[in-house]
């Protein structure tokens, strides 16, 4: 079963809600839990993506190995069009 959570909009936002839920035939409840959610999911993929560089990071703390960018966008853009490539060799900072 749902929670009930109550929050206060500022007018000039309820009315726009109001407005765009009369617009496209959808309850203004309907139109806060999407944009709730699809802000929710949001949130989640950028604390994973921060979460993924620090790892990235750390890793190349540990290795001392990173890319040329250079050679890691000839290689993008092999791949983009089906060539077979090679990953691009490491170098040690």
């Amino acid at each position: 079963m749902a929670a009930t959570t109550t929050i206060r909009l500022p007018p000039k936002l309820r009315a726009r809600i109001s407005a765009l839920a009369k617009q496209t035939g959808r309850s203004a409840h309907s139109l806060i839990v999407d944009a709730v959610e699809r802000h929710a999911d949001y949130e989640e993929q950028m604390r994973s993506l921060v979460k993924e560089a620090l790892a990235a990071d750390a890793d190349i703390d540990k290795t001392g190995e990173v890319y040329s960018a250079d050679d890691v966008h000839a290689w993008m853009k092999r791949l983009a069009v089906g060539e077979s490539a090679a990953r691009p060799k490491p170098w040690r900072r």
